[in-house]
């Protein structure tokens, strides 16, 4: 006779849902950082090194949002 013991732990309760919202925040908190880091290196070129990229001033919080949170 053959026994099999197949037990799973599944992650429920308040530690759950805390590592959850953490995992959460870190990761909104990593594309922030990404879309403002984005955002000043953009604002340092010059109109000039913008213009030979094909971007206006206006267009540069698009890119970087683009950047940091896709479309």
């Amino acid at each position: 006779m053959a026994f099999t013991n197949d037990i799973k732990a599944y992650e429920t309760g308040l530690v759950f849902r805390l590592r959850q919202e953490f995992d959460r925040a870190r990761a909104a908190y990593g594309k922030r950082r990404l879309y403002n880091e984005t955002l000043r290196e953009l604002q340092e070129l010059s109109h000039r090194e913008l213009s030979d990229l094909g971007i206006s001033r206006s267009e540069l919080r698009s890119i970087a949002r683009t950047a940091a949170y896709g479309e």
